[in-house]
């Protein structure tokens, strides 16, 4: 394995995260909350107390809903129904599904540098993706963004955690102490990937979902951390 500088083997095996490493996720999901906040106008919540209300819920109904755009207009009719304490009427359904359109239709926005980026790694390394999410709705985010050429393989998972990376590295038949998990989310990326015995990269991202945030252990010499996508360049 190479050391925290990225530099080791000639050829390494790289697994990338997609929402919010390869193109801009989370940003949509915010602006959508902020016009339902605005929308909500509560009479005695403030729009941080709401936020943590629907924050919660979020995180409860993660683990039986999944993520994607369906669970999360299923999240804000559930905070809609906590907050006036009645069932939403169609009318609210609507509303709410109004607010989130840009979900579905928006395009895919890649990061600066993405696909140049993963024109050269592909040359000289085994690409592989692992995103998380509703099947569909990433399945259509991959194909919209012209970038699948890249990867050797690219996988739709439930959840991103320790099981998950050992069924890849068994998957694919690779050495995970020549390999790197590469993403910005510390919860799904970094931890899960070390812990199952991959080094890795953390580009942060200031979108990133706070359900995403987790600690990192800064002496870790198991990880890199870089400012943006294209610093990848210098390392692998």
């Amino acid at each position: 394995m190479g050391d925290a500088t990225g530099r080791g083997r000639d050829a390494e095996v790289l697994v990338f995260d997609a929402d919010d490493t390869l193109w801009e996720n989370n940003v949509l999901f915010e602006r959508v909350i902020d016009d339902f906040l605005g929308w909500l106008d509560h009479p005695t919540l403030d729009r941080a107390e709401i936020r943590a209300i629907l924050d919660d819920i979020e995180r409860a109904n993660t683990i039986v809903h999944g993520y994607g755009s369906k669970a999360f207009l299923r999240n804000l009719g559930e905070c809609l129904e906590r907050l006036r304490e009645r069932p939403t009427t169609d009318a609210e359904r609507r509303e709410i599904e109004g607010l989130a359109e840009a979900l579905v239709e928006h395009r895919v926005e890649l990061m600066p540098g993405v696909a140049e980026t993963l024109d050269a790694l592909a040359g000289r390394h085994r690409l592989l993706l692992l995103t998380k999410g509703d099947r569909d709705e990433q399945q259509r985010k991959l194909d919209a963004s012209g970038l699948l050429r890249h990867f050797q393989a690219a996988h739709i998972v439930r959840e991103k955690n320790v099981e998950t990376y050992r069924w890849l590295i068994g998957e694919h038949r690779f050495d995970p102490a020549a390999a790197w998990m590469i993403g910005n989310s510390p919860k799904s990326d970094i931890l899960p990937a070390r812990a199952a015995g991959m080094s890795a990269v953390f580009i942060p991202n200031e979108n990133t979902w706070v359900l995403e945030d987790d600690d990192l252990d800064p002496t870790d010499t198991g990880v890199l951390r870089l400012a943006a996508f294209p610093d990848l360049l210098r390392h692998f």
